[in-house]
């Protein structure tokens, strides 16, 4: 249950964000704003009203929505219309709230540094809690016979005495290891949050450079909560949210490719229901993790809503850009099949990822 409100949180500010965007750009440009709502219709009640925008609350939470007057086409030729408003400054208006989340998700990159995420640790600070954790396995290897994977922690090295690493560290384990060649090891790690232990002997001519070394063939990395000063979490942050956004764009790029190729597996597409399973397991890796986690979602929102499909942003700076080439409105029944079709794809993709996600839930 916690979980759940944690998804609707993290949507609402994400959407609401987003929403708020076009809400502070349309109000410089002096188009009206009919209603700003947090969720969305039909209505639970008003909050109340300022100038001409009434501030709703209504009942299906997962998000929020501004609503233009004009935004339909209609009242062009009204002054605060946004049909009425120049070109340039409809795309503004538009494009602001993929701007809002772009901010956004620096600033939750930027806090979730500040507070700390894990991070790779070179020397532990006193005190400081940190993890052993397999960075890469060796094809081959004892350790890969073994079903040892990436990402694996590690949490104790015994042998057939009873006997441990000094110190359960990426030297401490090697030093270990390379002194028991062909003995059966005991190696316990927790993946998946399920703890599991494994016998294992090392090898010569596992590591390349160091055949005559006993060796599991493992890459181990010591790993931790790091938090970094304010200014540079900033700065960190900003850098952080740029390559995100590479990250995401050449994600969705593969993504659309593999569809038109008919390689896709929309399966692993995570939607609403799925971020609820995602987000629990972040959260039991800390406030950080969780921050981190809505940042990327906020990059994919933005991204996302820059697709050219009438149902989004994207779409509408399509039709804009159009209106502006022909100086007229495209035909009214044109635009209303265009975006009957494209508000039906948004649909079917949604309904499509949601089954997916309840199908995982159940197996």
């Amino acid at each position: 249950m916690i979980t759940a409100l944690l998804v609707i949180a993290i949507l609402v500010l994400l959407i609401v964000s987003h929403e708020l965007g076009h809400f502070i750009a349309a109000k410089i440009f002096k188009v009206r704003v009919d209603e700003f709502g947090i969720g969305y219709p039909p209505r639970a009640f008003l909050f109340g009203r300022i100038g001409d925008t009434e501030y709703t609350f209504n009942w299906i939470p997962f998000g929020g929505f501004v609503r233009l007057f004009g935004e339909d086409g209609a009242w062009a030729k009204e002054n605060g219309s946004f049909a009425h408003a120049d070109a340039w400054k409809q795309a503004v208006i538009l494009i602001a709230g993929v701007a809002a989340n772009a901010l956004v998700a620096w600033m939750l990159f930027a806090t979730a540094l500040y507070i700390g995420v894990p991070r790779i640790i070179d020397t532990p600070q006193m005190g400081q809690v940190v993890k052993l954790v397999i960075s890469d396995v060796v094809a081959g290897s004892p350790a890969d016979v073994g079903g040892l994977i990436a990402g694996d922690e590690i949490t104790a090295f015994i042998d057939t005495n009873g006997e441990q690493p000094m110190a359960l560290s990426p030297d401490g384990v090697v030093d270990f290891v390379s002194e028991r060649g062909g003995k059966p090891l005991s190696v316990t790690y927790v993946r998946e949050h399920t703890e599991n232990t494994v016998v294992m002997r090392p090898a010569n001519s596992i590591i390349p450079g160091a055949a005559d070394r006993p060796a599991l063939g493992v890459g181990l990395v010591l790993v931790g909560d790091e938090s970094l000063p304010l200014l540079q979490s900033v700065s960190e942050g900003f850098w952080t949210s740029l390559r995100a956004f590479g990250y995401v764009s050449n994600s969705l790029w593969t993504m659309i490719v593999g569809s038109i190729r008919g390689t896709v597996d929309i399966s692993q597409v995570v939607g609403p229901v799925g971020l609820v399973g995602v987000i629990g397991d972040a959260s039991r890796n800390g406030a950080g993790y969780v921050l981190e986690l809505a940042a990327f979602i906020a990059v994919n929102l933005a991204i996302i809503n820059l697709i050219p499909i009438p149902a989004l942003d994207g779409g509408r700076l399509v039709m804009v850009g159009i209106e502006a080439i022909l100086r007229r409105p495209p035909p009214k029944i044109i635009m209303q099949v265009i975006n009957t079709i494209g508000i039906a794809l948004v649909i079917f993709l949604m309904l499509t990822v949601t089954y997916h996600d309840i199908v995982r839930l159940f197996t």
